[in-house]
């Protein structure tokens, strides 16, 4: 069954990436809002059956911005209605806020920026097989919000403790950047390639040898996830 899924991007020149690729191939339907460049969000968002948020160089606590008041609002609404939701870095953070933790800035000013270890733990270790490492590319973290199942650990020095976790059957919130595509990676790496000299951050060999070694483990397991999330049937994975 083809379903309609709302996609919000927070740059111009922002891409929905590999989960993109998975829905349509699935046979959903893609449709890309950004508020953050002034564009209005459906009156009838009723009409989608699924909201991912994604990723952005911006703070879920930049309140000042009209474009992430306007996102809170959306995910609020949305997860009123009990619909799949798939909140990715920025828009985990985003959904923690919504549901009252903590986003914040790691106390000695590091990042974890490349491919990272991660440890599964409770329901994460059905959803989130076979990930081991996933990629990365953040400045700040979440708290685990009061009443969401915690799925994943990080486990590198413990720079940011929280890597994922699900409330109910279908509100899903992921650190790390399933949507990631070399092309993408290589953009990243272009435009912001200073994040790399930052304390926590992996090196250059990281990032590249991540792409053979992990990112067809990670796409893969991102199309099944998908497939399971829209279906509500992410606990039955």
């Amino acid at each position: 069954m083809s379903r309609k899924i709302l996609c919000v991007l927070h740059q111009v020149h922002s891409t929905t990436g590999q989960v993109g690729v998975a829905l349509r191939q699935l046979g959903h339907q893609v449709h890309i809002i950004r508020p953050l460049v002034g564009q209005r969000i459906p009156r009838q968002v009723d009409r989608f059956d699924g909201l991912i948020v994604f990723g952005g160089p911006m703070s879920a606590n930049d309140d000042h911005l009209q474009g992430i008041r306007t996102e809170l609002y959306l995910i609020e609404r949305w997860m009123h209605r009990d619909r799949p939701i798939w909140g990715i870095c920025l828009g985990a953070q985003l959904m923690t806020r919504v549901l009252g933790a903590v986003v914040y800035k790691h106390p000695n000013e590091q990042v974890e920026v490349g491919w990272y270890p991660i440890d599964p733990v409770g329901r994460g270790k059905r959803i989130l097989t076979p990930l081991t490492h996933v990629y990365q590319w953040h400045r700040e973290g979440f708290e685990l919000p009061s009443g969401a199942s915690r799925l994943a650990y990080g486990v590198v020095g413990g720079l940011f403790r929280e890597q994922a976790y699900l409330v109910g059957q279908n509100a899903l919130a992921t650190q790390f950047h399933p949507e990631m595509q070399p092309k993408m990676m290589n953009r990243w790496l272009m435009r912001a390639g200073h994040m790399l000299e930052l304390s926590g951050s992996m090196n250059i060999n990281n990032h590249r040898c991540g792409i053979t070694r992990y990112y067809l483990k990670q796409s893969g397991w991102l199309k099944r996830t998908l497939d399971r999330w829209v279906s509500f049937k992410l606990l039955s994975a």
